[in-house]
């Protein structure tokens, strides 16, 4: 019986794999539509991975599991036909890997701990399973290791610059965790429109449609510690209140609301909140200047909601910035600001996400590696602080269906249709 090899040292003992963490896990799988193959490593029957991953399955879905060892496959056996025959007649617990066939999503459900040569072991032969543009999931200890550049976080993060189509960062888990998405065949851009925008675990929920991005968190957690830090250092001044009464609204500058996506497949949405400045076809220098697109701009006041998503389901090809000024975002000359281009292969074309500075915005987080596939409506970063948004689609493909002065919300406001 050839089971998934362990480790030579665990340097972090038995590591934790919390609710929020195998929901990361899990994420791929999740948001796959339509039939898939995935094959769960080093699972037992206590797994959250498994029980996320058993959640998630649909009905033409098919899932392998592999236990670490002969007991606990055994467990692992029983547990899958007490869960009933639905569930049964779907996962498949296997004697090794040499049973495992191709499939499209492998998720380890263990982080990966020891020399960074057990890690490289392991992905070699795990990847052997994956089908064309297949993905690999896995987790390792993103605390520092005295090790650290033979270890296996470090090789699992070189395999994300050669491989990798996402990574994220599991805060909420003890240890915290990082968890890396590989892929080494291409997908075709025609597999995006079968996902479901990624789940992003460094979202805070708030309510069941209202998260707080990791930015906002991280913002508020600062002015509330300079709040207490003022109130320490002088206990007569009200000072502190500042910082204090303005954690609030810098949250909730970052809030990141759930949107529902219109069930027409032609639509093109709104790539973020705000009112569009502009509806023009245009060619661009920076794309080569020869191919013509529709532009749609869209001004966010510091009022909107600033999280950027994908206006459609596309893989990334490129991505880079431009230098430039920081004009104000609702004025003509911010066509020739500092910008932040993410170009997508789509089944219609090449089309470009630019995020835009604005006179108060000087920061662009921009989320979506080079390679990674989008769903439409997927996040794919965020601008602070007052901003611009651009929507480049091939001019002869889509007819706009928003004017200037439209309000739109992203990732639910068409603003564009395939013809």
């Amino acid at each position: 019986m050839t089971q998934f090899p362990a480790p030579r040292s665990a340097p972090f003992g038995q590591v934790h794999v919390g609710r929020v963490a195998a929901r990361t896990l899990s994420a791929e799988l999740d948001r796959q539509a339509g039939p898939k193959a995935g094959l769960l490593v080093h699972v037992t029957a206590e797994s959250a991975v498994l029980a996320a991953a058993i959640d998630g399955l649909l009905p033409d879905d098919r899932l392998a599991v592999l236990a670490p060892d002969a007991a606990s496959a055994a467990v692992l056996r029983g547990h899958v036909r007490g869960l009933g025959r639905w569930v049964a007649d779907r996962v498949r617990v296997l004697d090794g890997l040499s049973e495992a066939d191709p499939v499209d999503v492998i998720v380890v459900a263990e982080p990966v701990i020891g020399t960074g040569e057990d890690a490289r072991t392991r992905i070699e032969e795990l990847a052997e399973l994956l089908g064309p543009g297949g993905v690999l999931v896995v987790a390792g200890v993103a605390v520092p290791d005295r090790r650290a550049g033979d270890s296996a976080a470090a090789e699992l993060s070189r395999q994300a610059v050669l491989f990798g189509t996402g990574s994220d960062l599991v805060l909420r888990n003890s240890p915290p965790l990082r968890v890396h998405r590989l892929r080494f065949s291409a997908a075709g851009a025609a597999t995006a429109d079968r996902l479901a925008p990624a789940y992003r675990p460094s979202s805070v929920r708030l309510t069941r449609d209202m998260h707080i991005d990791s930015n906002g968190v991280a913002a508020a957690g600062l002015a509330l510690g300079l709040a207490g830090f003022l109130r320490l250092a002088r206990p007569n001044s009200r000072l502190w209140l500042l910082p204090a009464l303005a954690a609030g609204p810098v949250a909730a500058f970052f809030r990141d609301p759930q949107r529902d996506l219109p069930d027409d497949e032609a639509a093109v949405v709104a790539a973020s909140d705000g009112r569009v400045l502009s509806v023009e076809r245009v060619t661009d220098d920076r794309f080569g200047g020869a191919e013509r697109f529709l532009r749609i701009a869209v001004f966010l006041s510091v009022l909107d909601v600033h999280v950027n998503r994908a206006p459609v389901a596309g893989r990334v090809v490129d991505h880079f910035v431009t230098t430039g000024g920081y004009a104000a975002a609702m004025k003509p000359a911010a066509e020739h600001n500092v910008a932040a281009y993410t170009v997508l292969e789509t089944a219609h074309g090449t089309v470009i996400v630019a995020q835009r500075t604005g006179l108060i915005a000087r920061r662009i987080v921009q989320r979506a590696p080079v390679g990674a596939l989008l769903a439409r409506g997927e996040r794919l970063g965020l601008i602070r602080f007052g901003s611009r948004t651009d929507v480049y689609l091939p001019a002869g493909a889509a007819r706009p269906l928003v004017a200037p002065g439209d309000r739109v919300r992203g990732g639910s406001t068409i603003i564009a249709r395939w013809e």
